[in-house]
């Protein structure tokens, strides 16, 4: 089954950057899509972005304009861009994986902490 594994996350204060990595493993060519969400404690996790078959890309509302998702499928991994940081952007960000066939499959990643201080 498929394995996706975030990294980059960290402390940054408000106004600065920082660039999240999330690697995916087996089965890769299955995957239809791949997508960042995040969970801030507290709250229902929320969609950041995420990126369909032909390099179509959705933003959650609160990051347009200040996030850029982008992947390098040689290295089978996507990325996550995260500029202008503010302390609302604080959470445990979390990668995924979906497969659509025969039903709807979705592949978790434990997930990265981003701290933004003000």
């Amino acid at each position: 089954q498929v394995q996706v594994q975030e990294s980059g996350g960290g402390l940054v204060q408000a106004g600065g950057s920082l660039r999240l990595s999330c690697a995916a493993s087996n089965n890769i060519f299955s995957i239809d899509a791949m997508g960042w969400y995040r969970q801030a404690p507290g709250k229902q996790r929320e969609l950041v972005a995420i990126i369909f078959d032909g390099d179509r890309i959705n933003y959650g509302d609160s990051v347009k304009g200040r996030f850029t998702m982008s992947r390098d499928n040689a290295k089978n991994t996507v990325y996550l861009q995260m500029n202008s940081l503010k302390p609302e952007d604080t959470a445990v960000y979390y990668c995924n994986a979906e497969i659509n066939a025969f039903g709807t499959t979705i592949y978790w990643g434990q997930g990265t902490q981003v701290t933004v201080s003000s």
